[in-house]
C-alpha cells in the first residue's frame, strides 16, 4: 500500500529566548506560513492521520497551526522528545514506530536533520527553508522505509498570502484562516450565599474587562472549545451547558467574527502556575457589575440572560 510521508520544517523563528533555544517562538511570518501549508494540505487531500512533532516550541506551534488550518484536530499531534534537533537516524527511528494502518504521516522537526533525511530517502538533498514541506511516497511499511519518490516540495512563503473562506474552495479570501472567524466563549458563574456572581478577566491589552472566549478550534464541538478557552484564559474549570446563551459578532482581521456564548458553572480555579494566561487579572463580580463593566453591548445583553437560564434549569 502506498504511504505518504510529509516532512515539514518549522516556520521562521525568533532568534533568541531568555530560557534558551528550545523555547524560541515562531515569528508572525512563521505562523502564517505554517497555516498556508495546512491549507495546501487540505486542498490537495493530504490530511495526515498522525503528526509527529519535535517538542520544541517552534515545532509544536508549526504542527498545531498547520493542523488546524487543514481542518484537523490537534489531538493527532504526538510530541516526540527524540525529534528535537534530531539526526536522520532518530527521525527514521520515530517514523518506524508508526502503526502500519496510518497511510499519511507528517513529521515536524528541524534542519539539518530533515534535509539530510530527504537526501537519504530520495537521493536528492534539499536545503529546506523554514516552513518547507516535502511530500514523499513509497510502497511498503513504515519500519522498512527506504527509497521514496519525491512528489512535491512546497514552501509556505510561496503560497497565497490570503486564506479561502469558508474553507478549501471558498471564493472569498481573508487575512486569517477560515476557522479564526468562528469563536466560542463562556459566561463563568457561581452562586455564593444565594448571590449570582460572574467571573470577568482582563483583556489581552489589559484595558477592559471581558469573558473568556477565543477561536473555535477544528476537531472540537462548540462547548469543548469554549471550555478550553475558559481554562486557558481564565484559569477555571467547570461544567459548560449544552445551551446557547446567545451570540454576537464583532469586527477583526478585516472581517466579521461570530461568537457563540455558553453558561459555565465554575467548579475549580487553577493556581497561577497551572493557568496558561496568568498574566491576566480575574475577579468575581455581581451580575449588575458584569453587565456594566463589559464594553460590548451585545455581550452585556447575553450576560443579562443568565438568570433566566438558571431559573429555567431549576424548574426542569
Amino acid at each position: 500500500m502506498v504511504k505518504n510521508l510529509l516532512l515539514l520544517r518549522h516556520g521562521h523563528t525568533k532568534n533568541t529566548h531568555p530560557e534558551g533555544d528550545f523555547y524560541r517562538e515562531l515569528k508572525n511570518k512563521g505562523k502564517r506560513n505554517a497555516q498556508r501549508i495546512g491549507v495546501w494540505l487540505q486542498e490537495n487531500n493530504l490530511q495526515p492521520e498522525l503528526i509527529l512533532a519535535s517538542p520544541a516550541e517552534r515545532a509544536r506551534t508549526t504542527a498545531a497551526k498547520s493542523c488546524k488550518s487543514a481542518g484537523l484536530s490537534t489531538q493527532i499531534i504526538a510530541n516526540v522528545p527524540r525529534l528535537y534537533n534530531a539526526a536522520p537516524i532518530d527521525l527514521r527511528g520515530a517514523i518506524a514506530k508508526t502503526p502500519n494502518s496510518v497511510e499519511c504521516l507528517m513529521v515536524v522537526a528541524h534542519n539539518p536533520g530533515l534535509s539530510m533525511l530527504v537526501g537519504q530517502l530520495s537521493n536528492h538533498y534539499l536545503a529546506m527553508a523554514p516552513a518547507t514541506l516535502v511530500h514523499l511516497q513509497f510502497d511498503g511499511s513504515w519500519k522498512d522505509i527506504s527509497r521514496c519518490h519525491c512528489t512535491n516540495i512546497i514552501e509556505g512563503a510561496s503560497l497565497p498570502e490570503t486564506f479561502p473562506f469558508n474553507g478549501s474552495g471558498g471564493t472569498e479570501q481573508r487575512i486569517r484562516p477560515a476557522y479564526y472567524y468562528n469563536q466560542t466563549g463562556v459566561v463563568p458563574y457561581r452562586i455564593v450565599d444565594s448571590e449570582l456572581q460572574i467571573l470577568l478577566i482582563s483583556s489581552s491589552s489589559g484595558k477592559h474587562w471581558v469573558i473568556p472566549k477565543g477561536i473555535h478550534d477544528p476537531g472540537m464541538n462548540a462547548q469543548e472549545s469554549a471550555e478550553n478557552e475558559a481554562r486557558e484564559e481564565a484559569g477555571v474549570k467547570g461544567l459548560v451547558a449544552d445551551f446557547l446563551l446567545g451570540r454576537y459578532s464583532y469586527e477583526k482581521w478585516d472581517a466579521t467574527c461570530d461568537v457563540q456564548i455558553f453558561p459555565m458553572a465554575v467548579t475549580h480555579e487553577l493556581a497561577p502556575h497551572e493557568w496558561e494566561e496568568s498574566h491576566r487579572l480575574r475577579k468575581w463580580v455581581s451580575l449588575a457589575a458584569a453587565i456594566e463593566l463589559v464594553n460590548t453591548p451585545a455581550l452585556a445583553d447575553i450576560i443579562g440572560k443568565l438568570p433566566a437560564y438558571l431559573e429555567g434549569i431549576q424548574h426542569d
